[in-house]
């Protein structure tokens, strides 16, 4: 008979590995329910297990959030600071928002911006003259890759880890993190682990909890949480939605409104912070932001009501959409995306010209497809296929970096993040 762990058993075993197997470990800590728990985890487990380990706290603090937020942070920050290390980051790095056609990106704790800062800058926190990395072209999430190997040279050790408290449950690309074929594994077989790069690793201990094991957790240790959670409940905002994250980001626009009720004070700084803001929150539920109910005007073809967009849009905003189209035009000309026979088969049963590779370089068991644009077409995998109106709705969501149409970084992005991290690699070794 197999013996099958409970979620939390589990994690008490990979922990164990963890900790065995790392010389340093942190913790990626939002003040969200899941790196919440996390962290709470972690401490439990060494005050029982490694009462001489430290524990690192990773924060970014993102400048506009609720306040809630700002004091749970504190406060959990401030708890167990006999075996937390915590390194609270407020740096100006780019940050993504969709709440606007002119501005595809903002900075916290932008110098220039000090007297519009939605709050202050709290004491002993790290900022961009700490990190020898940092420049200005530098995003989030690429700091965060950049942060592991400074903190492993800061510590002076050889194996370090950091512990995100992603769950598979949330989303599809959470889903792809763990499971991808792609992932390099510690010890080649622990799939919620992830080589960052040498000696270098990310690991996701909870990724088959739910949300209701979140919770279920939280009471039964009687662990604190950010009872910005209890508001979102009284708010009527659904378990599966109640996310804190950047409030600028596309997830974040139908409920940014929810400022206004919740965290009066900090939606009044917010105005005037970031372009668009207000707008978005008023319209973020509607038909001019609200993409998921988006119809097509009477008279207009979505290949039309695109071209109609694209002429409302600022010079800079529009050539990038241009340029994102034309790149994808031609990929599913000459390249083709890759598609299951399922798929394939309701293109062919409906008439649409295609055709069917047999070989691609692709790890997937999919068969390459090359067609032309549709305008629309009602099926199940619709965001698997190219059409117009998946292009309407990256205008519509203000998604400059069309992730809807299942773009990444473009070949001038990723040069200027190649060149980031050869300036810093470059730091590092000369400092050795």
């Amino acid at each position: 008979m197999i013996h099958r762990l409970n979620v939390y058993d589990a994690v008490e075993e990979r922990l164990k590995i963890i900790f065995e197997n790392f010389d340093y470990v942190y913790v990626s800590f939002s003040g969200g329910k899941d790196s919440g728990v996390l962290l709470n985890l972690c401490v439990d487990y060494i005050r029982k297990n490694l009462p001489e380990r430290k524990l690192g706290i990773l924060h970014l603090d993102y400048e506009a959030q609720y306040r809630h937020t700002t004091e749970f942070v504190q406060s959990r920050l401030t708890a167990d600071s006999d075996i937390l290390e915590v390194y609270h980051c407020c740096v100006p790095f780019k940050v993504a928002t969709c709440t606007s056609m002119y501005q595809s990106y903002w900075r916290p704790w932008e110098e220039s911006k000090r007297d519009i800062w939605v709050r202050n800058m709290p004491p002993h926190c790290y900022t961009a003259k700490d990190f020898s990395f940092f420049c200005d072209d530098l995003w989030d999430y690429e700091f965060q890759n950049l942060f592991a190997p400074w903190l492993r040279k800061q510590k002076k050790c050889q194996r370090i880890c950091c512990l995100v408290g992603i769950r598979t449950q949330e989303s599809l690309n959470r889903w792809r993190t763990i499971h991808s074929e792609k992932n390099h594994r510690h010890l080649g077989h622990y799939k919620w682990t992830h080589r960052m790069e040498k000696h270098i690793y990310n690991a996701y201990p909870i990724y088959d909890w739910k949300t209701s094991d979140i919770w279920i957790a939280n009471g039964k240790f009687k662990w604190k949480y950010n009872h910005l959670y209890d508001l979102y409940y009284q708010a009527g905002i659904p378990i599966g939605r109640q996310r804190v994250a950047s409030p600028f980001i596309s997830p974040a626009i139908s409920t940014l409104s929810i400022y206004r009720i919740i965290d009066p004070d900090t939606w009044g700084k917010m105005l005037s912070r970031v372009n668009g803001v207000n707008f978005a929150g008023i319209y973020g539920k509607t038909l001019a932001m609200g993409w998921k109910t988006i119809k097509c005007p009477q008279g207009f073809s979505w290949k039309k009501y695109m071209e109609f967009l694209l002429e409302t849009l600022p010079e800079e905003a529009r050539r990038n959409y241009k340029e994102k189209l034309r790149v994808s035009i031609r990929f599913w000309r000459e390249r083709g995306g890759c598609m299951d026979e399922k798929t394939i088969q309701k293109l062919q049963k409906r008439g649409i010209p295609i055709q069917v590779c047999q070989t691609t370089a692709y790890h997937t068991n999919k068969l390459p497809v090359r067609m032309e644009y549709l305008d629309d077409i009602d099926i199940e995998e619709f965001k698997e296929i190219p059409t117009y109106k998946r292009m309407c709705i990256c205008i519509l969501k203000n998604d400059h970096i069309c992730k809807y149409m299942g773009f990444s970084l473009t070949k001038k992005e990723k040069e200027i993040k190649e060149k980031v991290m050869k300036k810093y690699k470059s730091i590092q070794h000369a400092k050795l």
